[in-house]
């Protein structure tokens, strides 16, 4: 399996899984009477399953998000680092004033 897809799966597991908790936080703590709602319900469980599935992408989404950005480029690390910006710029010369004629009629 390529690397980028087993980060992919792993990311999203953990994900899924930090979304169980949450979701279980909100029931254990009964957030807007949550746990009332959803035991008195006889189809409660597909409430507390949509919850899951939705915070699940979210969550999924945001750490698959964050693995990415903390991947590490070894082709960033072979130059020196920072303060060489005569190299890609050369340094500004100072500005030079010009006159410049303007032919327009005069107001009378």
């Amino acid at each position: 399996m390529p690397k980028l897809i087993r980060l992919y799966i792993v990311n999203v597991a953990i994900g899924f899984g930090i979304a169980a908790a949450f979701v279980g936080m909100l029931l254990y703590f009964n957030v807007a009477n949550l746990w009332h709602l959803v035991t008195a319900s006889d189809i409660g469980w597909l409430a507390v399953l949509v919850l899951w599935i939705s915070n699940g992408i979210i969550f999924a989404g945001v750490q698959f998000g964050i693995a990415v950005m903390r991947l590490k480029d070894d082709d960033d690390d072979d130059g020196p680092r920072g303060g060489l910006r005569e190299r890609i710029m050369p340094p500004a010369r100072e500005p030079v004033l010009l006159r410049v004629p303007v032919k327009a009629p005069r107001k009378q």
